[in-house]
């Protein structure tokens, strides 16, 4: 145990405050670009949902239109 913590007093020898405060800050912004991502995503995600349902309505009155073409060109 007192080897490990020897060990990580070592590793926090090696860092100066500056180098902790810049660490500290890259973290901040990349947490916040791992939210935005996310939130980009969350809304892209809705727009296929859109996308997806639009799709099925327009292959649906896309049938209805060749069924009526099928009555209109049969006679019927």
């Amino acid at each position: 145990m007192g080897q490990l913590l020897g060990q990580i007093r070592h590793l926090e020898a090696c860092w100066s405050d500056e180098s902790v405060t810049h660490l500290v800050e890259q973290n901040a912004q990349f947490q916040q670009r791992v939210q935005q991502l996310s939130q980009d995503l969350r809304q892209v995600e809705e727009r296929l949902q859109a996308a997806r349902t639009n799709n099925r309505f327009q292959d649906r009155r896309i049938a209805q239109l060749e069924a009526q073409l099928l009555e209109h060109s049969s006679g019927g």
